[in-house]
C-alpha cells in the first residue's frame, strides 16, 4: 500500500459516512485474496461468491468497531465464521477443502504433467491434514501473516507458530517423494 493511500480503518469510517469511492478502494484491496481464501473451503464458485458477498456486507453493516486486530483480520474472521457455519449447517465439513486453482502449465507436456502431479500430491497432503492445520495452510496461501492468522483464529502467536511448524513438517513428509525428483 502506498503511503498516500488511506488505511483500511480510515476507508471503513468513510464508507460508514456514505463514501462509495472508499468502498471501491477497500473492496479492491481484498477481493482477490478473500475470495481465494473462501474458494479453498467451499464446494462451488457460487457458494464462494455468496459467502464473499455476505462477509463483506456483514463487515460493512456492523456497528462501529475498534480495530484491535486490524480490518483485514476482522474481515477474514467474519468470512471464516461464515464458512464454518455453512459447513456445519449443510454437513459438508469433510468436503470443505475444494481443489486449489490450477497452476499455469510449464512450457512442455512433461513439465505440465509433473506440475499437475505435484499439485495433486499437495492437494492430497493438505486434505489429509487435521482441520486445524489445513486451515493454517489456506490462511497462509491467502497471504496472511503469522500475527494475522493468530488474530483470525484467536490463538496465541506461540500456539499458531507451533501448529504451523507441525503443518510444514507433516507436508514435507507427505511430499518427500516429490521433492526427491
Amino acid at each position: 500500500m502506498d503511503d498516500l493511500e488511506p488505511g483500511d480503518e480510515a476507508l471503513y469510517r468513510r464508507i460508514k459516512a456514505g463514501d462509495l469511492v472508499a468502498f471501491d478502494i477497500l473492496y479492491g484491496r481484498y477481493e482477490a485474496r478473500l475470495f481465494g481464501f473462501i474458494m479453498t473451503q467451499v464446494k462451488s464458485r457460487a457458494d464462494a461468491e455468496e459467502v464473499f458477498q455476505e462477509a463483506f456486507m456483514r463487515t460493512l453493516k456492523s456497528a462501529e468497531v475498534t480495530f484491535e486486530v486490524g480490518f483485514k483480520c476482522w474481515l477474514f474472521r467474519i468470512a471464516r465464521n461464515l464458512v464454518l457455519n455453512r459447513a456445519r449447517s449443510s454437513r459438508r465439513a469433510e468436503n470443505a477443502l475444494s481443489a486449489m486453482p490450477e497452476s499455469l502449465p510449464g512450457p512442455s507436456a512433461v513439465e505440465r504433467l509433473a506440475e499437475s502431479e505435484r499439485s495433486l500430491a499437495l492437494q492430497a497432503a493438505v486434505a489429509k491434514l487435521p482441520a486445524s492445520l489445513s486451515e493454517l495452510f489456506r490462511l497462509r496461501t491467502a497471504g496472511l501473516s503469522y500475527d494475522e492468522m493468530a488474530a483470525v483464529l484467536e490463538l496465541p502467536l506461540g500456539t499458531l507458530k507451533s501448529r504451523f511448524h507441525q503443518m510444514v513438517v507433516t507436508l514435507r513428509e507427505a511430499l518427500e517423494p516429490w521433492t526427491a525428483r
